[in-house]
C-alpha cells in the first residue's frame, strides 16, 4: 500500500506542478521525440469516449472506485511471500486512484507526458498511467514465472484450514 499511496503522491504532485507552469493546450518541445504537454482527458485510454456528452465522467469514477476497492481486497488476501503480485497490484491502485482524483477534481484526467517519432505520436499520459501500464506488465510476469501455478494450487488445498491473523478456529 505504500507504493500505492507514492503513486498517487508523484502523479498529484506532477500534474499541480504542470498545471501552475504550462497552460491548457500548451506544448513544450523537450527532445525531438518528446514533448511536455497540458492536456485534459475526457475519456478513458486513448481518450475511449471522450466526446461523449459527459455522462463518462461518472461511469470512469465509478470504474476506477470499484476496481481499487477489488484491489485492496486482493491485497487483503495477498500472501505476504507475493511480493510481485503485491507490488503489481500496488502500482495499478495508485494509478487508479490518481486519476479517480483527477476525474472528480477536474473532470478529466490531466496528461502532459507525449513522445512520438517523425509524423508517428502516441497518446499523451501521466505518472498514474505509467504505474497502472508497469503494474500490469508486472503482473503478467509473475504469472508466467515458473512456480507461480504451482503456489497457487498449494493455497488453494490449504484454503480449508488457513486461518486470517485474527480469526479464530472453530
Amino acid at each position: 500500500m505504500l507504493a500505492a499511496t507514492a503513486v498517487v503522491f508523484l502523479d498529484q504532485v506532477t500534474k499541480i506542478v504542470l498545471e501552475n507552469a504550462l497552460p491548457l493546450g500548451s506544448r513544450v518541445i523537450i527532445t525531438p521525440v518528446f514533448d511536455l504537454v497540458h492536456v485534459r482527458n475526457t475519456g478513458a485510454a486513448f481518450s475511449f469516449l471522450a466526446s461523449a456528452s459527459g455522462w463518462q465522467r461518472e461511469l470512469f469514477i465509478g470504474i476506477g472506485l470499484a476496481a481499487s476497492a477489488w484491489i485492496v481486497w486482493m491485497l487483503w488476501r495477498a500472501e505476504r511471500g507475493q511480493l510481485a503480485f503485491r507490488a503489481a497490484l500496488s502500482l495499478i491502485l495508485g494509478g487508479a486512484l490518481g486519476n479517480v482524483i483527477d476525474r472528480v477534481r477536474l473532470g478529466g484526467v490531466i496528461d502532459f507526458l507525449h513522445f512520438h517519432w517523425g509524423t508517428y505520436y502516441w497518446p499523451a499520459f501521466n505518472v498514474a498511467d505509467s504505474a497502472i501500464t508497469c503494474g500490469a506488465v508486472l503482473l503478467i510476469i509473475d504469472a508466467l514465472r515458473p512456480g507461480t501455478k504451482r503456489r497457487e494450487s498449494a493455497g488453494e488445498a490449504q484454503g480449508a484450514g488457513k486461518r486470517r491473523p485474527g480469526q479464530r478456529s472453530t
